[in-house]
């Protein structure tokens, strides 16, 4: 899979509260596309750049940006939340894009871009979600925490896991989940009427495939679909996951 050449630094856009985002912008025609990243995930991994690189050669415009305390933008990590995370979304979709605009949500990623998709619906022609997380901060951490960690959270209001990623560990903090309880989705239907296709791996230990087909199951739109890996972990990342992304992509472009 090819890579978009990588710029020597990110650009910058100060948000109404003071934080930086860094990100990288590629200019070009409609729909364009916005990646999303992860929890504690950047704007540099494996799918960001290739869709990148994808859209360029297709002559499209792409968006890629670090929330904030991720990567290259301002800010700690540990004061993140939801609600943060997503004003920065929408900073960077009223700022840095114009037209209709595809989003292509990584895990967290893809709750933010619901979140997005309801938020400006005008400006949403479709929605990737790889392996979609919505709710997670409830469904995934609180719920499947034992009682140990619960009184961790709830005494020390940060907790510390070992993380499968990277050597150091996953911070999650009691402010993410009671922010978290604000922007549940799961729990109504979701009326996004725009196209909606999520890409599940079966084998993914962090957000089970079954989370997509509760997510389809929630969502008003008539046009969504869900297309389940069975090889598929988490990360989607091989070179086969990433040909369906992009073809996944290229249908909803042609739309």
């Amino acid at each position: 899979m090819p890579h978009a050449p990588q710029p020597a630094s990110p650009d910058r856009l100060e948000t109404a509260d003071g934080v930086t985002l860094a990100y990288h912008r590629t200019p070009g025609r409609t729909p364009g596309v916005v990646f999303l990243g992860g929890y504690a995930s950047d704007m540099t991994g494996t799918k960001a750049t290739v869709l990148e690189a994808h859209a360029v050669a297709r002559g499209h415009s792409f968006l890629r940006f670090d929330f904030r305390g991720h990567g290259q933008s301002s800010g700690r990590f540990e004061d993140g939340t939801i609600g943060r995370w997503r004003g920065d979304a929408l900073a960077a979709l009223d700022a840095l894009t114009e037209g209709p605009q595809i989003l292509v949500g990584s895990s967290m990623g893809g709750w933010i871009a619901l979140m997005l998709a309801l938020a400006r619906p005008d400006r949403v022609a479709g929605l990737i979600g790889i392996a979609a997380a919505p709710d997670f901060t409830e469904d995934l951490m609180w719920a499947e925490f034992d009682a140990a960690q619960r009184a961790t959270l709830l005494r020390d209001r940060v907790l510390h896991l070992p993380s499968d990623y990277s050597e150091a560990p996953t911070i999650v903090t009691m402010d993410l989940i009671e922010d978290g309880r604000s922007h549940l989705l799961l729990r109504a239907p979701i009326p996004i009427a725009a196209p909606i296709r999520l890409l599940h791996g079966m084998r993914d230990t962090d957000v089970p495939y079954r989370h997509a087909l509760t997510l389809a199951d929630r969502l008003d739109g008539e046009d969504v679909e869900v297309r389940l890996i069975k090889n598929g972990d988490h990360r989607l990342s091989t070179d086969r996951d990433l040909a369906i992304l992009t073809a996944t992509v290229d249908a909803l472009l042609a739309d």
